[in-house]
């Protein structure tokens, strides 16, 4: 057996690449190992990083056949629902991905958690310990939660600190369209953020800025990833304009009085959705308010079921907090959540405590959720 340790226990370092690396050179010397074939005479173990299914078919795809998964079993809130969702037999792979193929409903539960209006590194470690995938750094100008570029910077830092890393995360670019609908195009980029996602990655939060600011943001700050929060649309919703990937937000408009969303909502999200951004992302927007998001009021989450019935795997904002984010997840199962207001002791500065039982109380709930599909 030939263990290939994915992390450089010199520098603690993690490079993913690692193993398929060495696998690439022990194929160019001529050493056999491939896992199906029934004469090889060594066995590849990846050691380190690895937490989902992709992970374990990223080194299966390589020849790979043996896996050492430790930290990621100890921390899951039900370990053997975190092995069955590893998918070690290729056909669970299959079917697990069935869930999210973009030709029926999207019903693979709550994947991504993302921590927004982050301003200091110390959020964000809290943010990262306790499990959040995505760190939220917001510069659009009327918020409240705005970051300087020094600020952004050390939140950068911080995320690639506890993640073992010193350069941005590239996310994959899109292929060609290949004749996908939309939903199916973002079907599909959603199971690169989530692989991408396993290590916390940093989102800057524009609204109504102009690219050249953002791509001076990206390059300076060293972002992961844009969302854009404005009127700028959907077609540029892309790293072409952004320099990154983009979440392009969709504000679901409710009346200030009754709570209600526009009749026909679900409808217009499916019609208005396109294969530029690299995931779509649902906001409350308050009937007549010149700004949308930030309002910390949820929205109907029907909606939600709705356009992930149709195949849409969606991020939710708005009014959740640690009281009713388990709800949501059981409930609804969205793709994703994200959280500002409600884990904060101000704005800006956020309750570590909150923090942790959001994040944790989520994905206790995911696992609940799960069962059964």
């Amino acid at each position: 057996v030939i263990g290939v340790n994915n992390r450089n226990l010199h520098t603690f370092q993690m490079d993913m690449s690692r193993t398929q690396h060495v696998a690439e050179q022990l194929g160019t010397r001529g050493l056999t190992f491939h896992h199906d074939t029934a004469a090889a005479e060594y066995t590849v173990c990846a050691l380190s990083g690895m937490s989902t299914a992709l992970d374990v078919d990223r080194y299966r795809q390589s020849g790979v056949g043996m896996c050492l998964i430790g930290e990621s079993l100890m921390r899951a809130a039900d370990p053997s629902v975190a092995i069955q969702g590893l998918c070690l037999d290729p056909a669970d792979l299959a079917k697990q991905q069935s869930n999210m193929n973009g030709g029926g409903a999207y019903t693979a539960g709550t994947k991504i958690i993302k921590v927004c209006g982050i301003t200091t590194p110390e959020d964000a470690l809290v943010a990262c310990q306790s499990g959040a995938n995505l760190i939220g750094t917001i510069f659009a100008e009327k918020s409240k939660r705005k970051v300087t570029k020094e600020q952004a910077t050390s939140v950068v830092q911080a995320v690639r600190t506890f993640g073992e890393r010193n350069v941005r995360t590239e996310i994959p670019q899109k292929a060609e369209n290949g004749g996908k609908s939309p939903i199916a195009s973002l079907v599909s980029t959603a199971h690169m953020l989530e692989d991408c996602a396993r290590r916390p990655l940093v989102v800057g939060v524009f609204q109504n800025q102009s690219f050249d600011f953002i791509q001076e943001m990206v390059k300076d700050c060293g972002l992961d990833l844009v969302q854009l929060h404005g009127k700028e649309g959907m077609t540029v919703a892309k790293a072409k304009h952004c320099g990154v990937p983009v979440i392009r937000v969709v504000d679901i408009e409710v009346d200030a009085k009754t709570g209600k969303a526009i009749e026909g909502a679900s409808a217009q999200i499916l019609k208005s959705v396109t294969s530029d951004p690299l995931a779509i992302l649902l906001d409350t927007s308050i009937k007549g308010s010149k700004e949308g998001g930030g309002t910390g009021v949820t929205f109907d989450w029907n909606i939600v079921q709705e356009v992930q019935n149709a195949g849409l795997p969606v991020i939710i904002a708005g009014g959740l907090k640690p009281e009713n984010a388990p709800d949501a997840v059981t409930t609804v199962r969205p793709w994703g959540i994200d959280v500002s207001s409600g884990v904060e002791q101000s704005p800006g500065l956020k309750d570590h405590s909150k923090v942790e039982t959001f994040v944790k109380g989520a994905r206790a709930a995911a696992v609940e959720a799960s069962k059964g599909f």
